[in-house]
């Protein structure tokens, strides 16, 4: 009887990892695919997004998750120029022939990698697993050598590498380096005039993440009582107006009692001022009624409405809204008191 020659053991294949679902990245593509697909606007489709995760994940979806949402949404879209420049510059094909929904994943991984200070390692492993949840593993493939290739610089490395030379072609060079289409930086600089100096700053300044700030509406609340509720970690006072207040953090504005209950609301420096200077300037005869022709959704006249308040007048809004179908046209122009 001979003895038969040993087997040696099958290789077993390692087992099927399901991708881990990240709420604030997938909520970051969804964004991303809808300024897409829809031309929708980033700053209406981001706030209802947020509100959703956190209705649908109310025990772990916090504060720095929108706010980290905020930024990867906001920051993908203001250098999204820069990002595909260098995208094309790692990938084998046309950026035209890449699916758009591939492009947004590897423009959150680009910005992940060179726009923020998330380490390589795990911004290539996070945009990675998104890919899988969102393209599936075939894609997610690509996703993840192009994001390596990637990693071999950083962004003024890169930036090198793919701006057209200032001299060879002004306007394109800076373009790409400020991320803003080329006739942009060109209607910009015609009217700016001057040398590269002036023109790179303003383009600089353009690309500067904004502070979310609110205003403490008169008469409800005010700029003390919003910073002491947030705390000195979420906020501070505003820069020129009595009654605005930075958030530092920015993330969902909604989710503060005092904007969700009406006592507060969103509004840069520069609405309130004119606010402010309206309500300051001098008039002739009775201050009883106060009239704004042109309400929008920007604040004024909230804030006006509590100004007026405070002097015992009363303003009258001159809004437009959508005309019910049926309806007299007259109905798309209401007046509300306010």
């Amino acid at each position: 009887m001979t003895d038969q020659p040993s087997r040696r053991p099958r290789k077993t294949g390692k087992p099927y990892r399901r991708p881990k679902k990240d709420p604030v990245r997938i909520l970051a593509f969804e964004a991303l695919r809808a300024v897409d697909e829809r031309d929708a606007y980033a700053n209406l489709v981001l706030p209802a997004l947020l509100r959703k995760a956190r209705e649908d994940h109310p025990d772990t979806f916090e504060a720095r998750d929108a706010a980290l949402a905020t930024e990867l949404v906001y920051g993908t879209l203001r250098r999204q120029g820069t990002y595909d420049a260098i995208i094309a510059a790692c990938v084998d094909r046309p950026l035209r022939e890449v699916d758009p929904p591939v492009l947004d994943v590897l423009s959150l991984g680009a910005h992940q990698l060179l726009g923020t200070r998330i380490p390589s390692h795990a911004a290539v492993s996070a945009t990675v697993e998104l890919a899988r949840v969102v393209l599936g593993d075939g894609r997610a493939k690509f996703v993840n050598a192009v994001l390596r290739r990637i990693t071999a610089d950083d962004l003024d490395g890169w930036l090198e590498r793919v701006a057209p030379p200032y001299d060879e072609d002004p306007e394109d060079h800076l373009a790409v380096v400020h991320s803003h289409p080329r006739w942009v930086v060109s209607a910009l600089w015609d009217s700016l005039g001057g040398p590269r100096a002036g023109i790179e700053d303003l383009l600089e300044a353009d690309n500067e993440r904004p502070e979310v700030t609110l205003v403490a509406r008169p008469g409800r609340t005010n700029s003390d009582t919003l910073l002491d509720g947030l705390g000195p970690d979420r906020a501070l006072p505003g820069r020129w107006s009595p009654y605005a207040v930075r958030l530092t953090e920015g993330g969902e504005p909604g989710a503060i009692d005092a904007v969700r209950e009406g006592d507060a609301g969103v509004q840069d420096e520069g609405s309130q001022l004119v606010a402010l200077a309206l309500a300051a300037a001098p008039l002739e005869g009775s201050d009883s009624r106060w009239l704004d022709a042109c309400a929008g959704p920007g604040g004024k006249a909230a804030l006006l409405a509590g100004l007026a308040a405070q002097g015992g007048a009363t303003l009258l809004a001159s809004e437009s809204s959508r005309t019910a179908p049926g309806s007299s046209p007259r109905a798309g122009r209401q007046l509300r008191p306010v």
